[in-house]
């Protein structure tokens, strides 16, 4: 159905085109998935957005595209734009990277959906809000008559990708482009929207390009595999093949760079050691000692979202996102925080450092009640308790360069000289994985994965004590993921760091955590040492999440 051939794009850069993809040829049958897996900015996404000419007029595109439709073949890359609107959504749909700049900020985001089945005429007028809602249902987003009536804004980041999984599905596409559509979703969704892309890829017969950087995922889903590597195949055939008998090292790189529930603490292996046989040190990281002092403890913290408003305005119904917590954290450990999506994890890190409002309770950091300070005094302690945010985009200015936006919190805290400033910003960049070409950049002008980099070397300018990382890992593709999180050991054991780690990847955080806590519904399900609740697990909600993990060699 889909037959792409010789595709190439390049962007101007200042010292001449920059190749993004180099002579591309794929193709892909009615009814299969093509799962195309590499690095961030290896050309996965760009090559995706060429088929749908969603790419800006500095993209130079060659190559053809043919899709195959009732009306005979046609070459998606010389299409006009008139062809293409009726292209778009209703024979071929996107799942987007990141949802919140997808989504309309302005609109509900159950008006954004009826909006697809209003322009392709789907189904009569009067029935598009209970199809909106089935659909809702379908991607299982919790309360979906409420969820309607939301904005993005409203609601958490694994609900907004939902809703955009629920947009593509809405007009039931010939082709589905999944770029990253789990990268927000934890486990127990993630195994779901993967049996409910499949489901309805056997109901309508309808082909998928599924793009991730998690190869065992991807391995659940794909027929047909597609890795690329600075926009080059590298290697490409049946999912079974490459996973059992990978040949290119940046392959094998791949499928073993990735943390699973068994990997012991020692630093990952990473595409360096495959592509140039580079040395990883194979000293394991020093295990906690238990009897350290706290730094930070949590009593009985609470903060509620109004969910409705009577006339005047005042509240009259609360979701209680964190609801009575309780825990610590102790000086140089990594606390792991796992939970499904809309639990409280990310409202719980964020009402720690007051970045949302507390309804009651105590946040005592090294001491200080940090709930009873002045703004004025919270600015001084928010140097020692940063937080990397969830939506790398989001979180950073779009008119700022990338060097600036690093060296800002320098200046706002007088740390280093300013003429050291340039020269430490180029040092953190080359620590998180980018070089100093970068500093001169804009956000919009780096992948996904490259902006949560710039997120976690924005958090480390301030040389803090603690850090919140809220889902810091999940844009970044496997092999940039091992080189972050070794980073992050490796401060922790140089800078005597502490982590609150959020994520909803189980691997993930299983092997960063001394101690894990799980959430659920605003409460803590389960604590403790994370290699016995992983071992052991006392509540039925965390069995079901350990359950989900997709295996590694599922195939």
């Amino acid at each position: 159905m889909l037959e792409i051939k010789n595709l190439s794009i390049s962007f101007p850069g200042e010292n001449g085109p920059i190749q993004a993809v180099k002579n591309l040829t794929l193709s892909l049958e009615k009814g299969k998935c093509l799962g195309i897996v590499g690095e961030s900015g290896s050309g996965k996404s760009v090559s995706s957005l060429a088929l749908m000419q969603l790419l800006d007029d500095r993209a130079i595109i060659q190559g053809e595209a043919w899709l195959k439709t009732e009306s005979g073949s046609k070459n998606l890359l010389l299409s006009s734009e008139k062809e293409m609107q009726k292209i778009r959504g209703r024979k071929i749909a996107m799942i987007f990277q990141e949802p919140m700049t997808s989504l309309n900020p302005v609109y509900t985001v159950g008006h954004q959906v009826a909006e697809a089945l209003k322009i392709h005429k789907i189904c009569p007028a009067k029935q598009i809000k209970s199809r909106v809602i089935e659909l809702f249902n379908q991607v299982k987003l919790p309360n979906p008559e409420e969820i309607y009536q939301r904005y993005p804004h409203e609601i958490s980041g694994g609900q907004k990708q939902r809703v955009m999984i629920a947009m593509a599905l809405s007009c039931k596409p010939d082709l589905l482009i999944a770029d990253e559509p789990t990268t927000a979703l934890d486990v127990t969704v993630q195994k779901e929207i993967i049996q409910l892309l499949k489901d309805l890829q056997q109901e309508v017969d309808m082909g998928m390009i599924f793009i991730s950087h998690d190869l065992n995922l991807v391995g659940e889903i794909a027929d047909d595999l597609a890795v690329m590597y600075r926009g080059d195949l590298v290697e490409y055939g049946s999912s079974t093949e490459i996973f059992t008998k990978a040949s290119h090292p940046y392959t094998k790189g791949l499928l073993a760079c990735r943390p699973d529930l068994d990997t012991p603490k020692g630093p990952l292996l990473t595409i360096d050691y495959f592509l140039e046989g580079k040395e990883v040190s194979s000293q394991a990281f020093t295990p906690q000692n238990t009897l350290e002092e706290d730094i930070l403890r949590v009593e009985n913290l609470s903060s509620w979202y109004p969910l409705k408003r009577n006339f005047f305005g005042k509240p009259i119904a609360w979701l209680k996102a964190v609801d009575q917590v309780s825990f610590s954290v102790r000086k140089g450990e990594t606390l792991g925080l796992v939970g499904e999506s809309g639990c409280g994890k990310s409202s719980l890190g964020r009402t720690i450092i007051r970045l949302q409002e507390a309804h009651g309770g105590k946040v005592l950091f090294q001491g200080k009640d940090l709930l009873e300070l002045s703004a004025r005094e919270m600015r001084k302690v928010r140097k020692d308790i940063q937080l990397i945010f969830q939506d790398p985009y989001a979180s950073l200015n779009p008119r700022m360069t990338i060097g600036k936006a690093i060296q800002e919190p320098m200046e706002v805290h007088k740390i280093h000289p300013a003429k050291e400033r340039k020269a430490k910003t180029e040092e953190l960049l080359k620590k998180v994985g980018l070089d100093e070409s970068y500093f001169n950049r804009y956000p919009h002008e780096l992948s996904g994965g490259q902006r949560q980099r710039v997120g976690i070397a924005r958090a480390l300018a301030v040389e803090p004590k603690c850090i919140i990382c809220d889902e810091s890992v999940s844009a970044l593709d496997v092999s940039v993921q091992a080189q972050v999180l070794n980073l992050l050991n490796q401060l922790k054991e140089e800078f005597q760091l502490t982590y609150i780690f959020i994520s909803h990847d189980l691997s993930v955080v299983k092997y960063m955590s001394d101690r894990l806590m799980v959430m659920n519904k605003g409460k803590i399900e389960e604590f403790g040492l994370a290699e016995d609740i992983y071992k052991n697990p006392q509540s039925a909600y965390t069995k079901k999440l350990i359950e989900a993990v997709p295996k590694s060699g599922s195939l």
